[in-house]
């Protein structure tokens, strides 16, 4: 994570980021699909008891949030100038070293949970966040006080005990990053605890009582695409590099390329192997990765090999 000291405090001041901004507007944009079923979060949950099956975080089932959310946000600002005359801004959403969840912290839009993510007490946190910087001063919001009282099914829930204090993550530990930032090895001790979630993790947003309150999504972007959802990790292990690309074109998940791709399934596959019964197909789909080009690739398929019990 270098990215984070090498933007030192540019993170924390936004006129160093973007010289002349003088406000922030903060918004937040609901990803739950549109047909998401009641009790979604229990369902969701059950998918961990599924050894063989793929789990990918919700949000990143569908279109990838960064070109929908800055369109939209290009847009509103488009708009704000058009109603107040000449503005200077600039749009954000995950992109840039802004501290979004301190920014609508600050500006009202929720408090940060015990998990480290924005909360809100009508919409959850399955939303994203996105940032307007400009150049024009505009009235304060107010922050909202914080909600989450003695719970700790967050930090509880964890897999890997990544949430190390209540409002301290370290990302390091954190599946999420694993699976989707972190290049090369992910460290053997905690494979195990990865268990079938090969990219993402959304345990302490399942958990959290607060979203039951979610928003659903108007749009059919954040709708779940073919393969993403109740797949097989051995389907998906198979997708060739062309298939891969072809299957995420749009998708959040294709920046993290088909080497990581496989990383991640292997380190699923050899977990279910420890619980699924039969394992004659997890363990053929394993072999014919065994010869990757990629080292990386190589060694966690090996490692899988050997959970066999």
């Amino acid at each position: 994570m270098h990215y984070m000291a090498a933007h030192g405090l540019k993170r924390a001041r936004p006129a160093e980021l973007v010289p002349g901004t003088v406000s922030v507007i903060t918004a937040r944009m609901d990803y739950l699909p549109a047909n998401t079923p009641g009790g979604w979060q229990a369902l969701e949950l059950k998918r961990i008891k599924h050894p063989t099956e793929a789990i990918v975080s919700v949000y990143a089932r569908g279109r990838d949030y960064h070109k929908v959310m800055r369109n939209r946000l290009q847009k509103l600002s488009d708009q704000i100038a058009a109603a107040m005359g000449p503005l200077g801004y600039r749009v954000f959403t995950d992109s840039a070293p802004v501290l979004e969840v301190e920014l609508a912290s600050l500006s009202g839009l929720g408090w940060r949970g015990k998990h480290t993510l924005l909360l809100n007490r009508d919409a959850g946190s399955m939303f994203f966040l996105g940032e307007i910087f400009v150049d024009m001063a505009l009235p304060e919001t107010e922050p909202v006080a914080g909600h989450c009282g003695s719970c700790s099914a967050c930090i509880d829930i964890c897999p890997t005990r990544a949430i190390i204090a209540p409002y301290r993550l370290d990302a390091r530990r954190c599946i999420s990053y694993l699976t989707i930032e972190h290049a090369g090895s992910i460290p053997v001790e905690l494979r195990p605890l990865m268990g079938n979630r090969i990219y993402g993790c959304d345990d302490c947003q399942l958990i959290c009582p607060w979203n039951k309150f979610a928003k659903r999504s108007a749009l059919p972007d954040f709708d779940a695409r073919a393969g993403m959802a109740g797949s097989q990790l051995v389907e998906l292990f198979g997708w060739s590099e062309e298939e891969f690309l072809r299957f995420t074109e749009g998708s959040p998940i294709r920046r993290i390329g088909h080497e990581r791709w496989l990383r991640n399934i292997a380190v699923a596959l050899g977990n279910a192997l420890r619980l699924a019964e039969p394992a004659r197909q997890l363990i053929a789909a394993l072999v014919s990765r065994a010869e990757h080009p990629s080292a990386v690739v190589r060694e966690h398929v090996a490692w899988a090999l050997d959970q066999r019990h």
